[in-house]
């Protein structure tokens, strides 16, 4: 018990601290900050400036990367094709079926919805549609 009661005093007296010395410290930081910030510019700006007068004017661009053509392609695409974990037998059959269960539900659904909305606009608007060519011609 009294060393709990010795540890909250010192955790206070600590805040309390911290109180006093958080604003002074935290202007310090912001002026540290500020000329390392300076500072930072100004080094890469005397960098550039050394390299543009270390590069020779007529030196030649520097080689790029030679692109792979149409077989360097090929073999890529070979390399990754080696890498993807197909998927067994059975797990494409399952996958197969809840994919053609998944459509039919979905089109049955949509369906339903549309069947739904052409008689409700039928009763609003007062539509008969007549299917038969013969009766629509008379």
């Amino acid at each position: 018990m009294a060393a709990d009661k010795v540890k909250d005093k010192s955790r206070a007296r600590l805040k309390e601290r911290q109180k006093v010395i958080a604003p002074a410290a935290a202007h310090e930081d912001k002026e540290k900050s500020k000329s390392a910030f300076a500072r930072n510019i100004q080094r890469q700006k005397n960098e550039q400036a050394a390299a543009k007068k270390a590069a020779p004017k007529n030196a030649p661009a520097q080689p790029q990367e030679k692109k792979g053509g149409l077989l360097e392609y090929l073999r890529g695409v070979r390399i990754e094709t080696k890498k993807v974990v197909w998927p067994t037998r059975k797990e494409l059959v399952n996958y197969t079926i809840v994919v053609f269960i998944a459509c039919a539900f979905f089109g049955l659904f949509l369906w339903g919805v549309d069947s739904g909305f052409l008689a409700i606009i039928r009763e609003v608007f007062d539509i008969n549609m007549v299917t038969d060519t013969a009766a629509a011609i008379v």
